[in-house]
């Protein structure tokens, strides 16, 4: 992206000058800049490409620049050097974690998988290179359900970090599951009564939900899927106004693909709380995503055969993910 799109141009003037210093340093060092929906509008608009989980990784997998600067927390930084270690491969903020991956430490995973011998693991790609080196294989959101209806029916199948879509999942699916008891701080946190009382303000919106969130707010979704795919639902659907329940960075995208209708994103527990949006994808900033590309650091290095074993179960979520599943009669 080598121009300001017509979003950045009205920046101030002092932020200005950043985001063009962004995209001279972008420039002189061959950097591709991936960001994740959930970073700040300003992040978006300054991205070569803005995606979920699985898109960025594929896009980490094919980039050819020699740097790709990485606007998202740090589990996707590592799985794009995991998956293209060739490339430097930067983020703004080492501190970028996420509250999934924290909730599954390797060691405790290995024990746990060692517990369930047979078993197949199936691990959510918000989890450490170390989780993910013990795992068979790898998911996202948008592939998850694809790839478990791909495992023989009668094998079990653990599920970590994440119980609310390993729930969604085995209700989805019908599969016998284990599931691992964490959660992603945000999605837990939606409001079950705020999501009644906008529905009631607004009847005739349309309720999409990202399966991270807890039943009672799946249960009222009209739509349950991704981030991606909430975004083409929105795009796709005849309604006015929606009710959005993931985090909301992801609202600049759906004004920008499907302008004229309404977003509204739904509060967390507290509406005041501000626990709707992802502390972590917001350590990510103008400013250091500068420093960051300016300086070369911080930069995700991860060692050979850790990288080699991880790459393994994220090849397999990719080939899966893109495999051709038989049709019924």
């Amino acid at each position: 992206m080598d121009a300001l799109s017509p979003a950045m141009r009205n920046v101030p003037a002092h932020r200005e000058d950043l985001v063009a210093e962004i995209l001279r340093l972008k420039r002189e060092r061959g950097a591709v800049l991936l960001a994740h929906y959930y970073q700040d509008a300003e992040i978006q608009d300054l991205a070569d490409f803005v995606g979920d989980s699985l898109e960025l990784a594929r896009a980490a997998q094919r980039a050819e620049a020699k740097v790709i600067a990485f606007c998202g927390v740090r589990f996707m930084a590592e799985t794009a050097k995991i998956l293209n270690p060739d490339a430097e491969v930067l983020i703004p903020d080492l501190e970028a974690g996420c509250s999934l991956e924290e909730s599954c430490p390797p060691e405790a995973f290995a024990r746990w998988r060692a517990a369930y011998p047979g078993a197949v693991a199936v691990t959510y790609i918000n989890c450490s290179a170390a989780v993910k080196a013990l795992s068979d294989i790898i998911v996202t959101s948008s592939s998850a359900e694809k790839i478990i209806r791909q495992i023989p029916a009668g094998q079990t199948v653990l599920f970590a970090p994440d119980r609310h879509l390993g729930n969604y999942l085995a209700r989805k699916t019908g599969r016998n599951m284990v599931l691992w008891q964490g959660t992603c701080i945000v999605h837990e946190q939606f409001s079950h009564k705020a999501l009644v009382e906008l529905k009631i303000e607004h009847p005739e919106a349309a309720v999409a939900a990202h399966p991270e969130c807890p039943e009672p707010i799946l249960a009222l979704a009209d739509h349950v899927g991704s981030t991606s795919s909430i975004l083409r639902f929105v795009q796709e659907n005849a309604a006015a106004e929606f009710l959005i329940a993931t985090e909301p960075g992801i609202i600049h995208q759906m004004e920008k693909l499907a302008p004229g209708k309404r977003f509204i994103s739904v509060p967390g527990s507290s509406g005041e709380c501000g626990c709707n949006v992802c502390p972590y994808m917001r350590r990510n900033t103008l400013e250091n995503l500068h420093a960051c590309l300016r300086d070369g650091v911080p930069r995700l290095e991860i060692p050979e055969e850790l990288r080699l074993a991880a790459l393994r179960p994220l090849q397999r979520m990719l080939d899966m993910s893109a495999a051709t599943l038989p049709t019924g009669d």
